[in-house]
This record gives C-alpha cells, sequence and structure tokens, in this order.
C-alpha cells in the first residue's frame, strides 16, 4: 500500500486586506508535518499555487523551504511533489529544482521544452514506501499555460470569426464558452483538445514506466466541469485551461488525480478519486464557511483509492456580519457584533478578521468611525466594511472603506476599466488576451 496526503493551494505570502496570513500559514504547516508523521505518510502531493504571486517575498520562500527541510529530516523517506500554479511563476518554482532534487523533493513548476519537445521525464515521479519499492508512479502536470499547448490548440482559440465578435460596444458580444456550450461542441474545443493531447501524452509515458502494473496518479491545476468556485479569491484561469475541462481529461485506470485551484475541497463529479483538496485557509470572507482539508489517500495494486479527508484546525476565524450575503443597517449589524461571545484575553495576532456588510439610506461619512468606537472594546480586527444604498440588492461595486490599490489583482483594475468605458464585462476572448500578456510578464525575469 502507499498513502499520500493531498494538499493544494498554500498561497504562501497571502495577505486579507492588508493584514498578512503568515502566522494561519506557519500553525498549518506545523500541523501539516506532525500529519504526514503520525499518520505516516509516504508521500505529499501539492498540486500548485504554493505561493500567492509570482514573486513571492524572501519571508513566504524562507517558509516553504523551512517546511521542506523539516519534512525531509523528521521523515527520510517521504515523497515530495510540487507543481506551480497559476498563481506561481513557473521559472521561479524550476529554479533550485536540480537541488530540492537532491534533496528527495520533485518539483515542477512549468512544462520544459528541449530538442526533442517536451522533456517528460522530469514529469515522472516514482512514489516509494518506506522500504524504498516503488509501488505508484506520479505524472507531474503543472498548470497549463497558452504557450504550453500544441500551436493549433493556441490558434484555434482565436480564430477570425470569433475575434471580430470580441471588440464593443456596437458588437453583440458572447463569450466562446457560451458558444460551445450552446452548441455541445466544447469537447472540440481546441484548447481543451490540446490539454487532452498533453494529458494523453503524460499517461502514455507513466504507462511505460509502470511495467509491474503499479497504479498511477496523475496531478493537475486547473478548473474542471461544474467545479464550485469562489468568485472573489480564485483568478479564472485563461490559457491552456481557458475553459471548464471535462473529466474526460483522465483515463478511467487512473488510480486518483490531485487536483488544485478551487479552494473548496469538492470531488469532481461522482468521482471519489479526482478530487480538489482545497486551500487550507479561508482567503476571503467569503470562504469563511468552508470545511478545510488534506486528503489522505491509501493506493492498493488492483484496488480502488481510498479517500479519507483530515480537517484543518482553524487558527484565526473570519466573521462575516450579517452572515450571509445580505446587508444589514449599521445598528443591528454593531448589535449582533456585541452579543458574540469572544475570548477576552486573545493576543491581537490570534483575534478574529470582522467584516461588516451595512445598508445606508444615503452616504455617512462618520460610518468607520461610529464602527471603530464599537470594535476598539471588542477582541477583534475589522478588515473590511462593505456598504449598499436601500434599493440595491448588491454593494455599489462592492465598496471597501479605505480600499488600497496593492489589494486589487492586475485583471480586476483591467475589468473595471474596461466596465466603466464600455458599460458591460470585458468578453472573455479580450480577458484572455490579456491575461497571455500578463503571464509573459511574469515569466520574464
Amino acid at each position: 500500500m502507499l498513502r499520500l496526503i493531498h494538499t493544494a493551494d498554500w498561497h504562501l505570502g497571502h495577505s486579507l486586506h492588508g493584514v498578512s496570513r503568515q502566522p494561519e500559514h506557519q500553525q498549518f504547516l506545523d500541523w501539516l508535518l506532525l500529519e504526514l508523521q503520525n499518520r505516516q505518510a509516504d508521500a505529499l502531493i501539492v498540486a500548485g499555487d504554493i505561493f500567492d504571486s509570482a514573486n513571492p517575498s524572501a519571508a513566504a520562500q524562507a517558509q516553504l523551504y523551512e517546511f521542506l527541510v523539516k519534512a525531509r529530516t523528521s521523515q527520510p523517506a517521504l515523497n515530495i511533489v510540487l507543481i506551480g500554479g497559476n498563481h506561481d511563476s513557473a521559472s521561479r518554482l524550476d529554479a533550485p529544482s536540480s537541488i530540492l532534487n537532491a534533496l528527495g523533493v520533485n518539483v515542477v513548476g512549468g512544462l520544459v521544452h528541449d530538442e526533442a519537445g517536451i522533456n517528460w521525464g522530469r514529469l515522472i515521479v516514482p512514489l516509494t514506501n518506506a522500504s524504498g519499492k516503488i509501488k505508484a508512479w506520479c505524472g507531474a502536470m503543472p498548470f497549463l499555460r497558452n504557450a504550453d499547448l500544441p500551436s493549433t490548440a493556441r490558434d484555434g482559440g482565436r480564430d477570425g470569426s470569433r475575434q471580430s465578435s470580441a471588440f464593443p460596444p456596437s458588437m453583440e458580444v458572447r463569450s466562446v464558452e457560451s458558444d460551445l456550450e450552446q452548441s455541445g461542441e466544447q469537447d472540440n474545443e481546441p484548447l481543451i483538445a490540446g490539454v487532452k493531447s498533453l494529458y494523453a501524452q503524460l499517461f502514455s509515458q507513466l504507462q511505460s514506466r509502470a511495467t509491474q502494473g503499479e497504479p498511477l496518479i496523475l496531478t493537475g491545476h486547473c478548473y474542471m466541469v461544474n467545479g464550485c468556485v469562489s468568485e472573489l479569491s480564485e483568478r479564472k484561469i485563461l490559457g491552456g485551461n481557458q475553459h471548464a475541462l471535462p473529466v474526460e481529461l483522465f483515463p478511467e485506470d487512473i488510480a486518483y488525480v490531485a487536483l488544485g485551484h478551487l479552494h473548496l475541497a469538492q470531488k469532481v463529479g461522482a468521482n471519489d478519486h479526482i478530487r480538489y483538496s482545497g486551500s487550507p485557509i479561508p482567503l476571503s470572507f467569503d470562504e469563511s464557511h468552508y470545511l478545510h482539508q488534506v486528503v489522505q489517500v491509501d493506493i492498493k495494486k488492483g484496488q480502488p483509492a481510498e479517500t479519507h479527508a483530515v480537517k484543518i484546525p482553524r487558527s484565526i476565524e473570519l466573521i462575516r456580519i450579517p452572515d450571509s450575503k445580505d446587508f444589514a443597517v449599521l445598528p443591528d449589524a454593531l448589535a449582533q457584533l456585541e452579543q458574540m461571545e469572544f475570548e477576552p484575553d486573545l493576543p491581537i495576532e490570534q483575534r478574529p478578521f470582522v467584516e461588516l456588510r451595512i445598508r445606508l439610506e444615503k452616504p455617512e461619512p462618520g460610518l468607520r468611525q461610529q464602527v471603530e468606537e464599537v470594535i476598539s472594546k471588542l477582541p477583534v480586527r475589522l478588515l473590511k466594511i462593505s456598504t449598499a444604498y436601500n434599493g440595491s440588492d448588491k454593494s455599489l461595486a462592492d465598496v471597501k472603506i479605505e480600499e488600497r490599490l496593492e489589494e486589487l489583482q492586475p485583471l480586476d483594475v483591467f475589468q473595471r476599466c474596461y466596465q466603466n468605458k464600455f458599460d458591460q464585462e470585458a468578453p472573455e476572448i479580450i480577458t484572455a488576451i490579456f491575461n497571455d500578456l500578463l503571464e509573459s510578464l511574469k515569466e520574464k525575469p
């Protein structure tokens, strides 16, 4: 038997409205070290988005490398596989790979091409038990960017007919994905066909290595059909994974597929062996109700994989008032907050994060002052105030008091500018082009 722990979407270096999540990440990593030992895990797979940005801070990088050293020191036989996600820089992850490989840590930040084509060998990882016997083979597929796909797939999604319908405001705009869903031809979309081709080649490589019929495992950092997305913290994946990918991407005889990107832990369809582990901490207030976990997977030759969710203890609570997406008048919101029970002597770095969603009759210049008078008496940290006016079902652009520019992603700024100029959302094809440009800039030294 081989026992592996599947996790993903750590987002080391993440901050929530200007507050660092480093303490929460450290508590998770310390907890994970103990779980790996207590459960006698043979392998650890981290399925992408290890860092929160393509240029992580020195502190975030140190946090990762210290964890890897501790994991290998405490369990010298532990197999560790890290793949790049859409938040990661493939080249940055791959840069220390030769050193990490020597320490028994396999890193695949992105696809690497040589004279013969894609270097598939670096994606093939033998997974061994404590005695060193190969018990499974892992195909460590990272996040696939548009440049990774065959040229026919890269060009096929932007032919003249589609591109001509993308420019507002005088022309009707529909997303490529909507057209495909209506026509029932999504599986024939060149981008999806390109992703399928790469997975088919990797699977073939895995089969050639499994000479004794060992179980096969795949990884991926992508968005699958019908996946549940947290809109505020998960960027829509574009490029190679522009559209939701079908489950048929993975052959039936794959023992387990370790996925990353979606922050809510979930299986894909009715497939227990194809799973998102989810993120280890809530990365936005929208995710405060998630049950965060890692997945323990026991794999035996000739048998279906057995999966078991292991709940991650939460070190800092995220509290949204009201606790739905509704808004409340200020007195009711503050009264609800004051009625809650908190531990009185919590150190400031352990106090809960709070978001208030306030409905107003008119703009209130003294709103923050009124809120802070109450907050100052409670062991909590106010991170966000969202406001909406009576007659509106949602916040006016989800207005955030004292919103910081650094909290916005480049795609957020682009979409807001597009909305202001053309009074509509940017079509998918234009957003894809913007993201391709952004990704190309991220990969430059």
